[in-house]
């Protein structure tokens, strides 16, 4: 856990919240890559202390407030993953882009408000910086049985 060493993290305490450690990679992948001015995050999901506490298909199982929390927790993590590689959470200029994945009953439709969870914790976060283009996706299925899983592209000031 890391104590508020930036305003992004202070921001994050005042909504009483604190960046976890970087979530371990489940496959033959690494949490973030950076390339050039551009932190790409790999899936994140919606895991705490190491573990998956939710499983199942929003819809079904899980109603779509429990996943627009888990998004949340999915963005969280995301967030985790930049600074592992970009040492501070106030180097984002902007995220670009997020990608949710929401695991779906057949019936379900409501995948923009789930992933509203982690573009609003964005926005919460940082400010106008936080404001991203965005695509809510349903799927059959995602790793481990997660209701969420989320992905975020964010850009770095002063990268060269």
């Amino acid at each position: 856990m890391s104590a508020p060493g930036s305003a992004a993290e202070a921001r994050l305490a005042e909504l009483g919240l604190v960046l976890p450690a970087v979530v371990a990679p489940l496959a033959a992948y690494t949490p973030a890559v950076r390339s050039g001015a551009y932190v790409h995050t790999s899936g994140q999901l919606p895991m705490v202390d190491g573990e998956l506490r939710v499983t199942g298909k929003v819809g079904a199982e899980v109603t779509a407030e429990e996943a627009k929390e888990l998004a949340r927790i999915c963005a969280l993590n995301a967030l985790a993953a930049v600074k592992s590689v970009a040492g501070d959470l106030d180097r984002i200029a902007r995220v670009v882009k997020v990608v949710g994945f929401v695991a779906s009953a057949p019936d379900f439709t409501g995948q923009p408000g789930v992933i509203n969870g982690a573009s609003e914790l964005l926005g919460e976060v940082l400010g106008e910086a936080g404001v991203h283009a965005r695509s809510a996706v349903g799927v059959a299925v995602l790793p481990l049985d997660s209701p969420v899983e989320v992905e975020i592209q964010v850009e770095l000031a002063g990268a060269e």
